[in-house]
């Protein structure tokens, strides 16, 4: 019997099958554990690769793999489905799962540590309470557009909403009164945790050297900067800041065959939190400079001028997300190209 160098996981919260092989590709065992004997097995083996599919709990049993002695691999579950060869079950993704680590051009995700998971899930906690706010906002103007009473979308005009449930010249019946009453209750109480999140992010934010380097480009704040430090691998692991574009999704989707280069939207394929921070704020910056002109002869006042406004914002995305691979990896502050002499 051979040795084992590779082991494939297909996680889930109880059973756990394993796939293992050695370094030819020869298959030397096949098990379905539960946690506590997945923990127990993973102890007596010899250190070999441990490859798994990147999904909610993988991280943490990569970093357990590491304490064993292992090497984690971690792989995006879309390039693993490729290698299922007919029905779909736990042993058929086990072994899907070391056949797609074993090619050398695989591209591998990168372990998180705890405190990238516990930024992400304050991140998420917060687009949570936002969205849900956005939801109460929503139904609040729909309620009162019924009754005639019409506002702006967008939480800037929730006080002119309030107004025509206090007004009590405003035709509204006392239970659709109460009922706007109570969700202007909820959107405030939603406020409050949204405004304490962002505090804990600004505090973050001027406490970490990256974040601080971040917001020196126009257009990143504290959220765009805690995003970029918490999803995105480290700057080392991109060649060039045109790779780190692409891992976003701010490139043209090639559709190119025949040596015929043909280019289409953009790719959308990638990191949509940094992805779509990046187009916020770049969408900022075009927008301030439509009000207070852009630098003559810079690129973006060559742009606005002869493309539309949202094309000039994600094609400055773009542009953004190859400054801060600069910054990050040559560790410097933003310069705007404006004012950098030739």
């Amino acid at each position: 019997m051979g040795k084992v160098t590779i082991i494939g996981i297909d996680l889930a919260k109880n059973v756990f099958q394993l796939h293992g092989a050695a370094a030819d590709g020869t298959v030397l065992f096949r098990k379905k554990l539960s946690r506590l004997q997945f923990c127990r097995f993973m102890e007596g083996q010899p250190a070999c690769v441990v490859a798994m599919e990147a999904c909610a709990g993988s991280h943490y049993w990569a970093r357990e793999m590491v304490q064993l002695g292992h090497q984690p691999k971690l792989i995006a579950p879309r390039y693993v489905k490729a290698f299922i060869k007919r029905q779909k079950n736990d042993a058929a993704d086990a072994e899907a799962i070391v056949e797609a680590a074993q090619r050398p051009t695989m591209r591998f995700v990168e372990m998180k540590t705890e405190e990238q998971q516990s930024r992400s899930i304050m991140f998420r906690t917060r687009e949570q309470l936002v969205n849900h706010r956005t939801e109460l906002a929503n139904a609040l103007r729909a309620h009162l557009y019924e009754f005639g009473h019409i506002a702006p979308q967008g939480i800037r005009y929730l006080s002119r909403l309030e107004r025509f449930v206090e007004d009590e010249n405003a035709n509204l019946p006392d239970l659709v009164r109460e009922i706007c009453r109570d969700l202007l209750d909820q959107i405030y109480q939603l406020t409050g945790r949204i405004d304490a999140l962002k505090k804990k992010i600004d505090a973050l934010s001027r406490e970490a050297e990256a974040s601080r380097r971040l917001q020196t480009m126009p257009g990143v704040g504290p959220i765009a900067a805690l995003a970029i430090e918490t999803f995105a691998p480290p700057m080392e692991t991109f060649k060039c800041g045109r790779d780190f574009a692409a891992w976003l999704g701010l490139v043209p989707l090639q559709k190119s065959t025949g040596g015929k280069q043909r280019l289409g939207k953009t790719s959308k394929m990638g990191q949509r939190d940094i992805r779509r921070l990046l187009i916020i704020g770049a969408m900022a910056v075009v927008r301030w400079a439509s009000r207070k002109g852009a630098p003559e002869s810079s690129w973006l006042a060559r742009m606005m001028a002869k493309k539309p406004r949202m094309l000039v914002a994600i094609a400055l995305a773009n542009k953004m997300a190859r400054g801060i691979w600069a910054m990050l990896t040559k560790e410097e502050d933003y310069r705007n190209p404006a004012t950098v002499p030739a």
